[in-house]
């Protein structure tokens, strides 16, 4: 994943009132925070946050932040989370996760698929997207943006598994290998009558079964009736 250069600027007013003049500034308050330093109060400039969220879609992005005045020149940070105006949309917050770039990262990445699967299109089949995103690790620059699967080939009643996704090298896919992912499901009509053969095929031999069943049933009187008899035996 590429990193996106960002300019920031260290923010002195930190409360609700102090927010809305960053805001009226044309500034968005933001916070940086990670696990080798303490949480710090930052803004950046709306214009540039926005052309920047604008130009991507990916669900996570990867900045190097420039912040005006901080010991270090650049930080590498994901851009952790977003709040927006319930009614305008307009950004009012941003929170930025520092990370290293020598130590892996889990975030989560959304699986998207190309092609038309072959179940589909001859088999009657119905594509179902189980899970729209996994959580994967990885160095910060080697996190996909997205899992892109081609289907074409996958028939009817079959899966992708976790274990099955193309991933880049150094990314781990987490979670359970034999999760299904991606499956063409068989229409539930068609599946009944698949299976209608077979329960027929098998009707002679339970049939049989019964029958043996029955028999028995109608040996148990004598068998009692012995047993009963060895029984007076032994008491006497």
């Amino acid at each position: 994943m590429k990193a996106v250069p960002l300019k920031a600027f260290p923010r002195v007013q930190t409360r609700r009132s102090g927010a809305r003049k960053v805001r009226a500034a044309g500034h968005v308050p933001a916070v940086i925070y990670g696990r080798h330093i303490q949480p710090k109060p930052l803004q950046v400039p709306r214009k540039d946050l926005e052309n920047l969220l604008h130009h991507t879609v990916a669900e996570n992005v990867l900045v190097d932040l420039n912040v005006e005045g901080d010991e270090k020149p650049r930080r590498l940070a994901l851009l952790q989370e977003i709040q927006r105006h319930p009614l305008s949309g307009a950004v009012l917050h941003v929170d930025f996760h520092e990370v290293a770039e020598d130590e892996k990262v889990t975030v989560y990445v959304p699986v998207e698929t190309v092609g038309e699967a072959v179940g589909v299109k001859t088999g009657g089949g119905i594509l179902e997207h189980v899970l729209f995103r996994v959580r994967v690790r990885a160095l910060p620059r080697d996190l996909p943006e997205q899992i892109v699967v081609d289907v074409t080939n996958l028939q009817a009643g079959q899966s992708i598994h976790i274990g099955e996704l193309p991933v880049p090298p150094g990314v781990e896919v987490l979670g359970e290998k034999t999760a299904p992912v991606i499956t063409v499901a068989v229409p539930r009509g068609e599946a009944e009558e698949a299976a209608a053969p077979a329960a027929e095929a098998g009707a002679p031999a339970e049939a049989g079964q019964v029958k043996m069943i029955k028999e028995k049933k109608e040996e148990a009187p004598a068998t009692e009736a012995k047993e009963k008899g060895e029984a007076k035996k032994k008491e006497k």
